[in-house]
């Protein structure tokens, strides 16, 4: 009982930010988060949630702190509970071409756009963006916040899941276990076998390798 209780006072603290937006006015608060910013290889993805002033789902928590079990039931229990979620990629020709902040930008936008109902005002992990629409930035707002929170975990499934799929289209490069992500093998399986179609050619080490 007293876990239950510790969970719930932790819920309602997430959701404070929110409930205040939501009680001055505000009909439709949206979290966005993204995930991929720092790989090497696939899409920047973004997702967007909105929750419903009292509603709690157990466990929503930074992405980062969960285990890859309780990220795929939260996910499922997110999309079952919000009022709104929508996740958008941003890919890796794009990055090239504008760079990773616009890239991560247009993602969140995105997956804004790509909501229910247009957000009154939006909460963003980070610094402040211009996001399109009245925005509040708040570092570590994964961590401190119930909308960024469930936004990190779903953005993060579902790059997950697509990186998994890439891992099968082009194998050698270890995407299902590294999601793209620098480590040591996959460093060197791009010097081995060349940078693929969804690496990120802008960022080293493809961008110092002569290929083509």
């Amino acid at each position: 009982m007293e876990a239950v209780a510790r969970e719930s006072a932790r819920l309602e603290d997430l959701a404070r930010i929110e409930i205040r937006l939501i009680d001055g006015g505000c009909r439709i608060v949206a979290g966005v988060d993204e995930v991929g910013r720092g790989a090497l290889a696939g899409p920047v993805t973004a997702c967007a949630c909105v929750f419903a002033r009292d509603t709690h789902v157990h466990g929503v928590n930074d992405s980062k702190r969960l285990s890859p079990m309780a990220r795929e039931r939260l996910d499922s229990e997110i999309r079952r509970s919000a009022l709104g979620v929508a996740v958008a990629h941003v890919g890796p020709e794009e990055i090239d071409r504008i760079g990773i902040a616009g890239a991560t930008l247009n993602a969140m936008r995105q997956a804004i756009a790509a909501l229910p109902e247009v957000p009154d005002h939006v909460l963003v992990d980070g610094l402040p963006v211009d996001i399109g629409r009245p925005c509040t930035a708040l570092v570590s707002g994964d961590a401190l916040t119930r909308a960024i929170g469930a936004a990190s975990i779903v953005a993060k499934v579902e790059r997950d899941h697509l990186m998994e799929e890439l891992d099968s289209r082009y194998p050698g490069y270890g995407f299902a276990g590294n999601k793209g992500y620098g480590s040591a093998p996959h460093i060197e399986a791009i010097r081995t076998l060349g940078p693929s179609p969804v690496h990120r050619m802008s960022f080293s080490p493809c961008s110092s390798l002569r290929l083509f």
